[in-house]
């Protein structure tokens, strides 16, 4: 089995949103290690999650079938298309020539 190894202070990354609820404990035992670890929250709970990912081998698998046939992967597109959606309306609220007259 392999272990699980977070550095310390190696939380920058770009992310995408998910939210879940998890049980407090579970909540305290991440802040915990992000504190020991000098990292964020997100970033352990995102090397947790790709540990626990890399271990389950029918997971895994599935993966492997998905890359070898791309057209069947369900959130390529809705994730891809995500990022060019946002970034103009970021443009547009900067950009006070874009704002619409008061």
């Amino acid at each position: 089995m392999n272990k699980l190894k977070i550095e310390h202070g190696v939380s920058r990354v770009r992310r995408a949103k998910l939210q879940a609820s998890i049980d407090q404990s579970i909540a305290d035992d991440i802040q915990a290690l992000a504190d020991w670890s000098n990292n964020e929250p997100q970033f352990v709970i995102n090397q947790l999650l790709r540990f626990a990912l890399a271990q389950e081998e029918d997971f895994q698998r599935y993966k492997a079938s998905l890359a070898a046939s791309p057209a069947k992967i369900p959130g390529v597109v809705k994730s891809g298309s995500t990022p060019a959606k946002t970034a103009p309306e970021t443009n547009l609220k900067s950009d006070p020539a874009a704002a619409p007259p008061a």
